[in-house]
C-alpha cells in the first residue's frame, strides 16, 4: 500500500474499527491518520469456549481458524493421552504465537473487532482440576443431543479430543469432574470438524445465528 490510501484498523480489544489514511509507509514504520471510528461491537449473549486436544498439522490450525469465524470467545489447547504432537516447553511459545496469528487473521477476515483469548497449553488433567463451568463433552456414545438441553445462562464450553479422541480413562475423568456427555448426531466427526459443528449448532440454538 502507498501513502494516501485508506486503511481499516482494529486493536482487538475495544470492539471498534478505525478508518484512516496512510501518511507514510517505510522501513522505519507506518504512519496513519485516523479519520473515524465505528460503533462498539456488542458482546455476545452466549460466550462459547473451546477446550481442544492438540492435533497434528493443519487440523489444529483449521479448527482454530474456523472456530473464530463462528464466534468462539476463548480457546484452550490441551495435551491429552492421544495427542501426537510433541510440544516441549521451548516449542510451546512458538506454537502459541502461530495460533495467535491464525486467530488475528480470522478476526480480520470475519470482521470481528475483539480477538478471542488464547490460553496457555496445559495438560488435560490440569485443565480438569482448574474447572470450567457448563462443559459439554463431545462423545459419540452419549445419549443426549444439544437440542435437548436448556439454553445456557451465559457461558458454554465444548471439550473435544485430538485424533483418536479421548482415552477411556480421560472420558471417565471428564464425566467425574462434572462434564456432560453430548453427541452431535450419529456420525463420528474428525477433530477439526467436531468443534465447528458444535459451535455452529450452539449459535443456531442459542447464539447469534438466529
Amino acid at each position: 500500500m502507498q501513502a494516501g490510501q485508506e486503511i481499516l484498523l482494529f486493536n482487538g480489544l475495544d470492539g471498534r474499527d478505525y478508518r484512516g489514511k496512510l501518511l507514510k509507509v517505510g522501513k522505519q514504520g507506518v504512519f496513519v491518520q485516523i479519520t473515524s471510528m465505528t460503533a462498539i461491537e456488542p458482546l455476545p449473549d452466549l460466550r462459547i469456549k473451546l477446550a481442544l486436544g492438540i492435533s497434528r498439522g493443519e487440523r489444529m490450525d483449521i479448527a482454530i481458524q474456523k472456530s473464530v469465524e463462528l464466534g468462539v470467545q476463548e480457546i484452550m489447547p490441551l495435551i491429552t493421552e492421544r495427542t501426537q504432537v510433541k510440544l516441549p516447553a521451548q516449542r510451546r511459545e512458538k506454537r502459541l504465537q502461530h495460533w495467535q496469528g491464525i486467530i488475528i487473521n480470522a478476526c480480520e477476515q470475519s470482521g470481528r473487532r475483539r480477538v478471542p483469548e488464547l490460553r496457555l497449553v496445559e495438560s488435560f488433567q490440569t485443565w480438569l482440576e482448574r474447572g470450567e463451568d457448563n462443559v459439554m463433552f463431545m462423545d459419540p456414545e452419549a445419549e443426549t443431543g444439544l437440542a435437548e438441553l436448556k439454553k445456557p445462562a451465559s457461558t458454554l464450553c465444548f471439550l473435544i479430543g485430538p485424533e483418536g479422541g479421548f482415552s477411556q480413562e480421560e472420558r471417565k475423568a471428564a464425566l467425574a469432574a462434572g462434564c456432560r456427555a453430548i453427541r452431535l448426531g450419529p456420525r463420528i466427526l474428525r477433530t477439526e470438524t467436531a468443534p465447528l459443528a458444535a459451535i455452529a449448532a450452539a449459535q443456531m440454538l442459542w447464539g447469534d445465528f438466529v
